[in-house]
């Protein structure tokens, strides 16, 4: 054997050899050296290893059970080979042939491996717990619920002598059979300290929250093929929007602006140095403040001195300051009494203006109620953020299309049904959820990568 082979070698060794496979090198056959390689660890075992034979039986046989339904060899020669006996005849009948369609020999199974068993098919709910039952009951054996129930005593129900009312009473009470609510035919007292009574639902939740329809329809100037006029429109709607907003940020950059030439234009060194260095002027600043805290001084004692000094009212300056008191306070009576003998010549006057108050009331009513109807309309303050509307989908002239295939969409579905809710006061206003890491992002060098590097 090794004779034999070794002509193969020679010729392999040779510069001009052409192999078979265009994959090999023709340089790697004249190698001296072969590569040794440590079969010992697992990655090596896949990578040089030649297993393309194992593959190629496996291969074969997987073949064989797609095209067959199994393996050749083990097939009978009556499913192998048949007799040829020429074509049948063919037999004529009337109407359609039995032959199936092409198109149902294009939709059948071409395979002939039966499908994998469906083992979730198979399985029943709590087969264990009730295969265990049926060994119990075949033993003779009850359930425990089931004796729990057998042993459970129903107290009998009190019979009462119903009085049966006639069928011709106009007073009698009329019962619905198919109305929902309980007829109570005990006492409220017993039903409500019993609390079997039922609350009654406030009128205050079948009210809807808002008045805003689910759906809003978008105005005409918005729909695909709109009128020049209604397109307009809304143009200038949108217009006016943007107009508002470019308003606001005007003014609060107005308001955050400053004169630059009002800024301080000391040196950094002048600030840092400032008050560290003593001299003449600071020790008259020193000297004319403590003159002032002096002269301060000297005045609040003066003012404590007179508050001291102070004498004390006698018995006569009280008695005449009571007297003075009292005559003021009649005085006061006396011009109250003449103003009220006066009112009954204004009757007329007094009339007018309470007739003017009432309709003034009226006026300030009807604008309450008709400012409460269109709040109803409007958001209200939910959270602690306040309802931004979405932006109106509106599209230029110059992107109009004129086909529904060129059409841009606008918006987001998604979006439109969220801004939705939470204008209908279903939901609060909400924003999106910052995320805020609360660990740093350790890298680690995976160990096959190391490997690599």
């Amino acid at each position: 054997m090794a004779a034999a082979r070794k002509p193969k070698r020679v010729a392999a060794s040779q510069p001009g050899f052409l192999t078979l496979k265009s994959s090999t090198n023709p340089t790697d056959l004249y190698s001296s050296k072969r590569k040794r390689v440590n079969k010992n660890k697992k990655k090596n075992w896949n990578k040089h290893s030649d297993i393309n034979d194992v593959e190629d039986f496996l291969e074969d046989i997987r073949h064989q059970e797609r095209t067959t339904g199994g393996l050749l060899a083990e097939k009978p020669d009556d499913s192998l080979f048949f007799v040829d006996i020429g074509q049948p005849k063919k037999i004529e009948e009337k109407g359609k042939s039995s032959r199936p369609l092409r198109i149902d020999l294009i939709l059948q199974h071409d395979s002939l491996v039966p499908p994998p068993k469906d083992v979730l098919a198979y399985q029943q709910p709590n087969a264990k717990k009730l295969r265990r039952s049926a060994q119990l009951a075949a033993k003779g054996v009850a359930p425990r619920r089931q004796k729990l129930l057998l042993n459970r005593r129903t107290a009998p129900r009190p019979t009462k002598n119903a009085i049966t009312e006639a069928n011709n009473n106009p007073n009698r009470d009329y019962y619905d059979i198919w109305g929902q609510e309980t007829k109570d035919t005990a006492d409220p007292w017993y039903l409500q300290q019993t609390k079997k009574k039922l609350v009654k639902r406030p009128e205050k939740l079948n009210a809807k929250p808002s008045v805003l329809p689910a759906v809003e329809v978008i105005a005409p100037g918005g729909s695909y093929n709109p009128d020049f006029f209604a397109h307009q429109s809304l143009l200038q709607e949108a217009h006016e929007i943007e107009v508002v907003k470019q308003k606001e940020e005007h003014k609060i950059e107005r308001q955050l602006a400053y004169n630059k030439d009002d800024a301080a234009t000391e040196t950094i060194f002048q600030e840092q140095v400032q008050g560290l260095v003593e001299g003449e002027d600071d020790d008259e600043v020193w000297a004319s403040e403590g003159d002032e805290g002096d002269e301060e001084q000297e005045e609040e004692d003066g003012a404590v001195g007179a508050i001291a000094v102070a004498q004390k009212k006698t018995e006569r300056q009280r008695k005449r300051e009571r007297a003075e008191k009292v005559k003021e306070q009649q005085r006061l009576a006396e011009k109250q009494e003449v103003e009220k003998k006066q009112q009954l010549f204004q009757l007329r006057t007094i009339k007018t203006s309470i007739k003017k108050e009432d309709q003034k009331t009226k006026e300030r009513q009807t604008k309450r109620k008709a400012k409460q109807e269109a709040q109803k309309a409007q958001p209200r303050r939910l959270g602690r953020l306040k309802f931004q509307p979405q932006d109106m989908e509106v599209q230029l002239s110059d992107e109009l299309a004129d086909s529904l295939r060129r059409l841009k969409p606008e918006g987001s579905v998604l979006k439109d049904r969220f801004k939705s809710l939470q204008k209908r006061n279903l939901i609060e206003p909400r924003e999106r959820a910052k995320f805020k890491r609360r660990h740093k992002v350790k890298y680690v060098e995976k160990r096959a990568f190391r490997e690599i590097s």
